[in-house]
């Protein structure tokens, strides 16, 4: 086992909090603090939570490290959740003492991650950096703080995101998206899903369909939609996760062509645009047909499957507004005007059978 010994400056902020800034060797910072990236685990479970390396940005860091005169003020953050004792001295002065068992780093890099990276591969010794710590309770609190932090920085809003799902205790603003991102990570990541891998996400670069796209359906429908008949329930994130992937998997059959495999500039179905706006269509069909299953959708589904545009053709909007097949873009006003119609329109196909029958 390796210690380390560093006197520190504490700060009083949160009781029950331990927060201080002491200076070190980045190469020190390295072995006691672990930098963990964000992955997926074989069964689809979430791990760590950095961002990928930026190799630009690392370079440019690096280049100008480099240099003699080279500064670097901003203080690296880093959690620990045990190995670490902090002793009072005098004047709000504490020895911080960090005990690192071989091969296994007790601390994690929450913020600063691209400054270590850079000066890992230089020949400074001489050089420290200042390390902003703090000691969480556990690891689920140590997640929070990375995305209460880094959440006013601009870091990909895909990975904040994924993390949400994840963590506990956070602010209020984040809950309606917290349930969607949990819905989109079941939907991307269980065996059987009509939409398994799919979703682009920060550990599913490959996926062609947008996470906030999606998010954004289940949002809209957990506000005033199917889903939101779903949410008084004990297990309406299973539920939820259901009637999505049931009716993606009825889109799948209905529209063949204009899903399997293509990319959002080659079909609209498969575009933020049509994402969301399907996703009034899945709320229609659960309204007015009492659809949930895959084999109740279908039949609305190919009703309206006439009417649409997805891959050629034109969307007559309006009747002042005619838009070749790619002519919708993801903005607020053109997913508003692509709902409205793909919405009338099943409506008055729904009521045509009827009126034939009724006749």
């Amino acid at each position: 086992m390796t210690t380390y010994r560093f006197k520190a400056v504490r700060a009083q902020q949160a009781p029950g909090h331990d927060v201080f800034v002491f200076a070190a060797h980045p190469s020190d910072v390295l072995t006691f603090a672990a930098i963990e990236r964000v992955a997926r685990a074989d069964d689809g479970q979430l791990k760590g939570f950095q961002r990928h390396q930026v190799a630009s940005h690392i370079r440019d860091i690096r280049d100008y490290l480099t240099r003699e005169d080279a500064l670097l003020p901003n203080a690296v953050i880093v959690a620990f959740i045990d190995g670490v004792k902090v002793k009072d001295l005098s004047d709000g002065l504490v020895q911080v003492q960090i005990d690192v068992p071989q091969d296994q780093s007790p601390g994690f890099v929450v913020d600063g991650q691209q400054r270590l990276s850079a000066l890992a591969g230089i020949e400074k010794p001489d050089f420290q950096v200042f390390v902003s710590a703090l000691v969480c309770k556990d690891y689920n609190e140590l997640r929070q703080q990375f995305v209460l932090i880094n959440n006013t920085r601009p870091l990909p809003k895909t990975l904040i995101y994924e993390l949400l799902p994840n963590v506990e205790g956070l602010p209020e603003r984040f809950t309606q998206r917290k349930f969607s991102a949990r819905i989109v990570d079941m939907l991307n990541f269980t065996r059987g899903s009509s939409l398994h891998g799919e979703v682009r996400q920060h550990t599913n670069p490959t996926g062609m369909i947008s996470d906030t796209a999606m998010q954004r359906l289940i949002m809209n429908s957990a506000s005033d939609g199917a889903i939101r008949s779903l949410m008084h329930f004990d297990d309406r994130e299973e539920r939820a996760f259901q009637l999505v992937s049931e009716f993606f998997h009825a889109v799948a059959k209905v529209y063949g062509s204009a899903w399997y495999g293509m990319a959002p500039r080659f079909s609209r179905l498969r575009h933020g645009a049509g994402i969301v706006a399907m996703g009034f269509v899945m709320d229609h069909l659960h309204s007015l047909e009492g659809a949930t299953e895959r084999d109740q959708f279908e039949p609305g589904l190919r009703l309206l499957a006439p009417h649409t545009a997805w891959t050629s053709g034109q969307w007559p909007l309006e009747p002042w507004d005619t838009r070749p097949w790619n002519g919708i873009q993801n903005t607020p006003s053109d997913i508003d005007l692509l709902t409205r119609y793909l919405v009338s329109s099943l409506k008055k196909a729904l009521r045509k059978p009827r009126r034939i029958a009724n006749g």
